[in-house]
């Protein structure tokens, strides 16, 4: 029999993100995760003598970059990761699971990220009249993901 929770969307605000080359567990919360998008690129034919439409035939995916956010660490393997993907072009690529969890803290749905590479690093602005945490943003591209 269905529970009442089965009925109802789950929440979003509960879960992890764990990456294969850290077992840190400050690495695994995040404040946000976006991007996990697909689409298809479409390519457009036009018959020849038919002016009313064109016919559209759907060519490849593109997946958007992944874009996390948490509180700036000091220590990180991730953040190591990054660094050598930046300061020395060594890219080792990584798989990531974006994990939903349900209010027992078990899997509801999980996201396989497959080859991801570093992007982009930045910070949130310093500001002395403001009482802020430093923001860390680490976006990120691979090749595709799939949903378990």
């Amino acid at each position: 029999m269905a529970r009442p929770a089965d009925y109802y969307p789950p929440w979003g605000f509960y879960y992890k993100v764990e990456f294969g080359i850290s077992g840190n567990l400050s690495d695994v919360r995040f404040q946000s995760v976006s991007g996990l998008s697909v689409e298809y690129d479409y390519e457009s034919f036009r018959e020849g003598g038919e002016n009313r439409f064109e016919h559209k035939l759907p060519v490849r995916t593109r997946y958007s970059d992944l874009i996390l956010k948490r509180g700036m660490l000091t220590d990180s393997e991730l953040i190591n990761w990054f660094n050598r993907a930046f300061r020395d072009r060594q890219f080792e690529p990584s798989d990531i699971s974006v994990i939903l969890l349900n209010e027992k803290g078990e899997p509801l749905k999980t996201w396989k990220v497959t080859h991801a590479i570093p992007k982009k690093w930045m910070i949130s602005d310093l500001i002395s009249t403001e009482n802020a945490v430093v923001i860390e943003t680490l976006e990120l591209t691979y090749r595709y993901f799939t949903v378990q």
